[in-house]
C-alpha cells in the first residue's frame, strides 16, 4: 500500500496536519488502523516494516509514530520499540469524565459566543456524519464525530485546552469502536448530535448540558453513564 494512495484522499484532508504531507498519510492510516483495531492494543510497530509497506523512509514513519506517541495511540519506549497502547476501562473511564468537564462547564461561554456560523458548521458536520454512517464507514463517521465537537468546543475560545479534548476524543471513539457490539447502526450515532445542534440553535444552556453530558457519558452503544460520578 503506497504512501500515495493516502495523499489525496479526503480524510487525510480532515485531519489537521502537523508535519509533512507523506508522514502526515503514514500518520492517518495508522491513526485509522488503531481506533478501528486493525492494529491491535499491545500489537509491535516496526518501522522498518512500515516503511516498507508505505514505500518511504524510516525518517518518515519515525516523524508518523512520533505525533502518534503525543496522542497517546502508540508507546514508544527505549530499547524496547514501539507499541500500539492498550484500550483499557479504566483509561476510558478517566478520559470521558475528563471530556465531559471540558465541554459541560464552559457551555455559558460557547452559547454566550454563539452566532450562525456555529449553527451552520454543525449542521455541516451533522451532514458528513451521516453520509459517513450510510456509506458504513466508520472512521470517516468518528473524525467528523470529532470535528463536531472540537467545532463545538472552539466557540468557548480557550484554544490552550483544545489539545486537551483533541486527545480525550480520539481515545474516547477508539474505546467506543473496540467496544461496541459489532454491526451496530451507524446512522443512530450520527443522529445522537441533533439534541446538541436543537439545544445550540436555541441558545438554551441548560438543556445543552443536560444532552451534551448524557451524549459523552453514555458513549458506548447507549450504554450505562460510564464517568466516575455513575459509580458514586
Amino acid at each position: 500500500m503506497a504512501v500515495e494512495s493516502f495523499s489525496h484522499s479526503s480524510v487525510t484532508d480532515l485531519v489537521p496536519r502537523q508535519s509533512s504531507r507523506r508522514s502526515h498519510a503514514v500518520y492517518v492510516a495508522l491513526q485509522k488502523e488503531i481506533v478501528l483495531g486493525q492494529l491491535a492494543p499491545e500489537a509491535t510497530v516496526l518501522e522498518l516494516n512500515l516503511a516498507q509497506r508505505f514505500q518511504c523512509s524510516q525518517g518518515t514513519v519515525r516523524e508518523a509514530l512520533m505525533q502518534l506517541n503525543e496522542e497517546g495511540l502508540v508507546r514508544r519506549l527505549p530499547h524496547r520499540g514501539t507499541h500500539v497502547a492498550a484500550c483499557r476501562s479504566d483509561d476510558a473511564c478517566a478520559l470521558i469524565a475528563i471530556r465531559r468537564g471540558i465541554e459541560c462547564d464552559y457551555l455559558e461561554r460557547v452559547v454566550e459566543r454563539a452566532d450562525a456560523a456555529l449553527d451552520a458548521d454543525l449542521s455541516v458536520h451533522l451532514n458528513a456524519m451521516r453520509n459517513a454512517a450510510r456509506d458504513g464507514d466508520e472512521y470517516l463517521l468518528s473524525v467528523h464525530d470529532r470535528s463536531f465537537h472540537c467545532r463545538l468546543f472552539e466557540a468557548a475560545d480557550l484554544p490552550v485546552v483544545t489539545p486537551m479534548l483533541t486527545r480525550c476524543l480520539i481515545h474516547n471513539h477508539r474505546f467506543k469502536i473496540l467496544n461496541s457490539q459489532p454491526n451496530r447502526a451507524l446512522p443512530e450515532t450520527a443522529d445522537r448530535h441533533v439534541p446538541i445542534v436543537d439545544a445550540v440553535r436555541a441558545r438554551d444552556v441548560e438543556t445543552l448540558r443536560g444532552v451534551l453530558g448524557h451524549h459523552i457519558s453514555t458513549i458506548v452503544d447507549l450504554g450505562p453513564d460510564l464517568t466516575e460520578e455513575a459509580g458514586a
